[in-house]
C-alpha cells in the first residue's frame, strides 16, 4: 500500500468534511441573491440621506421650507445661490473656514505618520531595552479618553502661549492619533519577513536605508489607511478645534463655521444644506480617491508566496 493510499486517521476525516462544509455554505450564502439583494438595499438606504441632503442644498430657499426634498422630480428647481450665501461673509462665511480645515488637517495626518512611521520601525526590528515594555505603555494610551486630557493640555499651551493658534490643534491631533498608528505599523512592519530585512544588512544597509528603501514602499497601503482614517477623524473634527482654538474665526475649521451657522441661522434650512454638503464633499472625495489604497492597507498583513 502507497502512502497516497493510506487514509486519514478517523478522527481527523470527520473535522475535514465538516470545515469543507461549512465554507461551502458560507460562500453560497454571501453569493446568493438575497445576500446581494440585501447589500444594495443597505447601500441605498446608506445613501440616501446623502442625496436628500444634496438636493436640498441645490433648490431654492422657499422650496426647502414649504415641501421635502423628495418633491424635486415632480417640481425640479436648481440654484447655485444657497453655496454662495454660505461661502459670502454676508451668509454664513464658510469661505474662510473651509480653508482652516485645510491648514489643520494637512499637517495633523502628516505628523503623525512621520512619528508613528519611526516609531514603529524602532519597536519592530530595532532591540533595546525595555522595548516590550514600552510598546504596551503605548498601547495603553489608547484607552485614554480625549476629554481626560483637554484641560490639561490647554493649561500647557496657555502657558507656552500657543492658545489659540493652529499649532495648539496640530499637536493635540498628533498626539492623540499617535498610540493606534504606532500599533496599527508596527503590527504591519512585524509580518515583513525578517529575511527581507536581513538580506539588506548583508547588503550594507543600515537602519535608514533599510527604512526608506525596503520598508517605506511595502508599507504604502498601511499609511494610507491609516492617513484616511485620520484625514476623516479631523476634518470632522469639532471639540479638540473648539477647545484649543477658541472658536475664531482665524483658527476655527469648518465644523465651527457650521455650528455657529446652526446656532444662529437655525431656521435658515437653504444655508445650513449647502454648508453641511460643503463639510462632507473632501472627506467622501478622499475616500473615493484613495479607496483602492484603503482596501489594501486593512487586508494587508505582510509578504506572502
Amino acid at each position: 500500500m502507497t502512502s497516497s493510499s493510506i487514509p486519514l486517521p478517523l478522527t481527523k476525516q470527520p473535522v475535514a468534511a465538516t470545515v469543507s462544509v461549512a465554507a461551502g455554505r458560507a460562500k453560497k450564502r454571501l453569493t446568493s441573491p438575497w445576500a446581494s439583494l440585501f447589500a444594495v438595499v443597505l447601500a441605498i438606504l446608506w445613501t440616501l440621506p446623502t442625496f436628500g441632503l444634496a438636493l436640498s442644498s441645490l433648490r431654492p430657499e422657499r422650496a426647502i421650507k414649504t415641501s421635502g426634498w423628495w418633491t424635486f422630480f415632480s417640481n425640479p428647481q436648481v440654484t447655485l445661490d444657497n453655496y454662495r450665501a454660505a461661502l459670502s461673509s454676508d451668509g454664513g462665511g464658510l469661505s474662510s473656514y473651509f480653508v482652516n480645515s485645510f491648514v489643520i488637517t494637512i499637517p495633523a495626518v502628516i505628523i503623525p505618520v512621520c512619528l508613528a512611521s519611526l516609531a514603529a520601525y524602532a519597536f519592530a526590528w530595532i532591540d533595546f531595552k525595555g522595548r516590550n515594555l514600552l510598546f504596551v505603555a503605548v498601547f495603553a494610551l489608547q484607552i485614554i479618553p480625549i476629554q481626560v486630557t483637554l484641560i490639561p493640555l490647554l493649561s500647557l499651551y496657555v502657558k507656552a502661549g500657543l492658545a489659540g493658534s493652529f499649532w495648539t490643534i496640530w499637536l493635540s491631533h498628533s498626539t492623540f492619533a499617535l498610540p493606534l498608528a504606532i500599533f496599527l505599523l508596527h503590527n504591519f512592519m512585524k509580518e515583513i519577513p525578517r529575511e527581507l530585512i536581513e538580506a539588506a544588512r548583508m547588503d550594507g544597509a543600515g537602519h535608514v536605508q533599510i527604512f526608506f528603501r525596503v520598508l517605506m514602499p511595502l508599507m504604502t497601503p498601511a499609511l494610507a489607511a491609516f492617513g484616511i482614517f485620520q484625514f476623516l477623524w479631523v476634518w470632522n473634527d469639532l471639540l479638540v478645534a473648539l477647545t484649543f482654538a477658541g472658536g475664531t474665526p482665524e483658527v476655527a475649521p469648518l465644523t465651527v463655521g457650521i455650528a455657529n451657522l446652526s446656532g444662529t441661522r437655525g431656521t435658515a434650512w437653504h444655508l445650513l444644506s449647502a454648508g453641511a454638503f460643503i463639510s462632507i464633499v473632501i472627506p467622501l472625495t478622499v475616500f473615493l480617491a484613495l479607496q483602492r489604497f484603503f482596501v489594501r492597507g486593512l487586508l494587508a498583513g505582510g509578504l506572502k508566496g
